[in-house]
């Protein structure tokens, strides 16, 4: 029996360095694994090169699983149509839907709204700006931030292709949602995996950026789906 390659998809910016916590916890357990660096900071690069990248970077390989963090959701889930993917695994992701942009997505599932409420129910102003600190890096201890790298542009480019599949691919898909997050809301990620895919949630710990505060636990949860 061969044992699938988890093949781990970034959020906005497409740093593969965003996984490395959770590779080493992979690489721990004897997973084979590989990340995907995304040129998010491209203007030329947008979804249908990602997916491009995606199945390049997993050729070869005969057991697939896709994991898609955040906007890595609409990217993971795409190139899972092209490589023999075992399961989906998707971490706070956009859940597309066919002819989608990933611009019309916030719209489309109510994530404005969702945060606001989400903010105004954590005592937080719902009208302030949209802090890095508050959203993305509140629960992260600071070994787990690269001092070299941490951060990239993403350009807009990502979010003017529509999603090319004409429905979810038919494989398997797992559905993780930190039930910290508060850029996609817990309750907010429930809602859009019924409504679009049909399946429940599994909660796991921290915030949007869970891979680098709870690796240990991104890492079994990962495994665990498959």
């Amino acid at each position: 029996m061969s044992h699938p390659t988890y093949v781990l998809v970034p959020g906005a910016g497409g740093m593969a360095s965003y996984w490395d916590l959770v590779r080493r916890e992979l690489d721990d357990r004897g997973v084979a694994n590989l990340a995907v660096d995304l040129p998010g900071d491209d203007p030329q690069a947008g979804l249908p090169e990602y997916v491009d990248l995606i199945t390049e970077a997993a050729a070869g390989l005969d057991d697939v699983v896709l994991v898609g963090q955040s906007l890595g959701g609409f990217s993971a889930s795409w190139a899972a149509a092209r490589l023999p993917t075992s399961r989906i695994v998707l971490l706070n992701a956009m859940i597309p839907l066919p002819h989608e942009t990933a611009g019309q997505w916030w719209e489309d599932t109510g994530s404005s709204q969702a945060r606001r409420e989400n903010d105004l129910r954590e005592g937080r102003d719902p009208d302030a700006d949209l802090d890095l600190d508050v959203y993305f890096l509140h629960d992260i201890p600071a070994h787990a931030l690269r001092t070299d790298e941490q951060s990239r542009d993403q350009s807009d480019t990502v979010f003017a292709a529509p999603w090319g599949l004409p429905a979810w691919p038919e494989v398997p898909t797992t559905v993780l949602a930190a039930r910290n997050d508060r850029f996609f809301p817990f309750a907010f990620q429930q809602r859009v995996a019924r409504e679009r895919l049909g399946l429940d949630v599994v909660q796991v710990p921290g915030g949007h950026l869970t891979a680098l505060s709870h690796p240990v636990e991104i890492a079994d949860a990962v495994v665990s789906a498959a």
